[in-house]
Formats: structure tokens, C-alpha cells, sequence
């Protein structure tokens, strides 16, 4: 089988961490199936030890509201790439891309910590500390899957697609059904609540905001 050599700048010797190139493996008995075999697996695995960290790091904005036992970072992704799922299989879109595009969109938050919008008004160069943390995470992997995972964060960072308008929205009514669904817990409603300026013009978004906050009344008068 001929290897397959691509060029990674992970691998440049001002880079300690080198990666050996990736063999694409084809299986005889169902041509229709093809992996990717790794040479060392390494990289791979710590990858998904540092992706890991979002596990256990809790969303700042719900701690500062005073929200007890608040949901983590990755919480927050699985649901987001959920919301991402419906828009794409509802609308006709590319699902396994925004599917990977919500997992990925806060993966830089593993080394950055989850910032608050104030926080990052406070801190000038903070893009440029999370390009600097998604170059690093994705170095663990294959160079060409790393270039893809990077491309798929700026595509979102940038906004410069319906798929990654449609994950911004998801990003943003994902928190607004976690506020809704902390009102019943946290005392402070009108803080919590601040994410009431989440607004859609049309289209399913903005049935779903409307659902969504609807829902608030019906926990008020539950309680």
C-alpha cells in the first residue's frame, strides 16, 4: 500500500510534537466503507483528554448567576449540536457539518476557560488566544483532519455560511432553554432571564424561541 505523506506544520521542528502521516485504508468486502488508519493513535487519545476538560468546566455565565450544580461546557455542545441536527434534517442542509461544527464551536474553551461577553470586552486579544488554543487541540491529530476541524471553527467563527448562521442560532436558543429550565431553581429570575433579548425574525428559529419562552410563564405558574 503507498503512503500517503501530507504536509503539517505540527510537524515543522518548531513543533516538539511530531505526527507520522495517515493511511487511508480501503475494506475489500464493502467498498462502499473506507477508514482511517493512524499510524500512532496517540495523538488521537489526547486529543479527547483535552476535548475531555469541557466535561468539567461549568459554564461561567450560569455560576455567576448563582445557579447551583450549572451545567458544563460540553452540556451545553451536546445540546447545541442536537438543535443543529434538527435545523439541518428539517431544512435540507449538511448535517454532518453542522453536527461537527456545534461539538466543536466552544473546543477552544479547554485551554481558554468559557469567557463571558464582558470578559472578553476586557481582554483585547482573546480571538487570537483561541485560534492559538484550536491550532494547539487540533495538533494532536492527522494534519489533514486537523486543517478540516480548524476550517470547520472559522467557517462558525465567521459566520460565513447558512450552516453556521443556523449553529449561531442553536448556540443561543440551547441557552435560552437552559435559562428557562434553571428559572425553577434560581431566585434571581430577572438575571437569569437576560437572555430574553435572544430574538428570530421568521422561520423555525423563531418558532422555537417562541416555544421556548412561553415556557417561562407556564414554570412561573407551576411554582
Amino acid at each position: 500500500m503507498e503512503q500517503r505523506k501530507v504536509w503539517c506544520r505540527y510537524c515543522e521542528p518548531q513543533y516538539s510534537r511530531r505526527r507520522k502521516p495517515v493511511l487511508a485504508v480501503g475494506n475489500p468486502s464493502n467498498s462502499s466503507r473506507v477508514g482511517i488508519l493512524s499510524v500512532d493513535p496517540k495523538g488521537e487519545v489526547d486529543f479527547l483528554v483535552e476535548a475531555g476538560k469541557l466535561k468539567r468546566l461549568l459554564r461561567t455565565g450560569w455560576v455567576k448567576a448563582g445557579v447551583p450544580h450549572p451545567e458544563s461546557v460540553a452540556d451545553h455542545s451536546y445540546r447545541t449540536a442536537l438543535i443543529a441536527m434538527l435545523f439541518a434534517d428539517l431544512g435540507g442542509l449538511d448535517g454532518g457539518k453542522m453536527i461537527r461544527m456545534a461539538l466543536l464551536h466552544d473546543l477552544a474553551e479547554a485551554e481558554v476557560g468559557d469567557l463571558t461577553p464582558t470578559q472578553k470586552e476586557a481582554n483585547p486579544i482573546w480571538k487570537l488566544n483561541e485560534k492559538k488554543a484550536v491550532e494547539h487541540l487540533t495538533g494532536f491529530l492527522p494534519p489533514d483532519l486537523a486543517m478540516r476541524y480548524e476550517s470547520i471553527i472559522e467557517e462558525y467563527n465567521k459566520d460565513a455560511s447558512e450552516e453556521a448562521h443556523l449553529v449561531h442560532s442553536a448556540d443561543k436558543l440551547e441557552m435560552l432553554l437552559q435559562a428557562v429550565e434553571y428559572v425553577s431553581v434560581v431566585k434571581d429570575e430577572e438575571r437569569l432571564m437576560r437572555l430574553r433579548h435572544v430574538h428570530f425574525e421568521g422561520g423555525f428559529e423563531a418558532a422555537l424561541e417562541k416555544e421556548i419562552k412561553s415556557r417561562v410563564s407556564a414554570k412561573n405558574s407551576e411554582a
